[in-house]
């Protein structure tokens, strides 16, 4: 499967939505996991602003990827970031699209000047 590189260093990227696990098959609920670790996928939707332009990507990130609290509005670096387009037929149906992948989401918010809670 092709992979296209995805340049962040002029980007400013945002924690749109908490991660979640990654479900592979909705009916049975099956958690997707990385081929080469084993490890669960999550998900983290991310405000992608760059070039004057902003989206909303959903970036798949194996689970020992996620670092730091990730809560709406963090700021955060995605490593690796890489795009793949593709394509399946469903129910006679043409569907393609791109998605996204990471090895990691890191957080900019220093976890030491975050308040404690009481």
């Amino acid at each position: 499967m092709r992979q296209i590189p995805v340049d962040t260093s002029s980007a400013t990227v945002m924690v749109a939505q908490p991660p979640q696990l990654k479900v592979r098959d909705r009916r049975t609920g099956e958690i997707a996991t990385d081929p080469e670790t084993g490890a669960s996928m999550m998900t983290v939707d991310v405000m992608f602003a760059a070039n004057g332009e902003v989206e909303i990507l959903s970036v798949a990130v194996p689970q020992p990827g996620i670092s730091g609290e990730l809560t709406m509005g963090t700021p955060v670096v995605l490593t690796g970031l890489v795009a793949r387009p593709w394509e399946n037929d469903f129910n006679g149906q043409r569907r393609h699209g791109i998605s996204f992948r990471a090895v990691a989401v890191t957080s900019l918010v220093d976890s030491a000047a975050q308040p404690k809670a009481a």
